[in-house]
């Protein structure tokens, strides 16, 4: 795995924790996303030497996150299984749809890769694994809505 690529991987992982903070706690963007940067982007924790994340990606996943909610809740909800709405789903997941429908809707990265990055950041916080699959599925649906012209072109490839 590349510096790059780690330092970005970072940056969805902590967006996901600010996210999930914001709404446990009530504090704005800018409270929490100094608070990451000032106390919990160290390259060191608990004597293990960490990845500095990417501080530009994080700020903006937080940003677009609130910025674009109803919008990212919107995409989630008709993603999820009928009369499931979002606010039955575990905070943590609602947080990482919303981090990563951020970056779904405002970036160009292709969306297998945001998929595939935050399906290891669902490991990270479930570590058993049984949500991994429904993240993935979930994901896999925001992204065909958010980018879909993504997605045709490989079926024509």
């Amino acid at each position: 795995m590349t510096l790059v690529r780690q330092k970005r991987s970072v940056a969805r992982l902590h967006a996901v924790q600010a996210l999930f903070q914001m709404e446990a706690s009530g504090q704005s963007a800018t409270t929490v996303q100094n608070e990451f940067e000032d106390h919990r982007f160290a390259e060191e924790l608990d004597g293990l030497e960490l990845a500095a994340g990417d501080r530009g990606l994080f700020r903006k996943l937080v940003d677009d996150a609130v910025t674009w909610q109803a919008r990212l809740d919107q995409m989630t909800e008709r993603a999820l299984v009928a009369k499931w709405p979002i606010d039955r789903i575990d905070p943590v997941l609602r947080a990482l749809f919303r981090a990563a429908g951020a970056e779904l809707v405002g970036s160009e990265v292709p969306p297998r890769v945001i998929i595939s990055e935050f399906v290891d950041v669902a490991k990270a916080f479930f570590p058993e694994g049984r949500e991994k699959s429904f993240v993935n599925a979930v994901l896999d649906h925001m992204a065909r809505e958010a980018r879909p012209e993504a997605f045709k072109e490989r079926a024509r490839g």
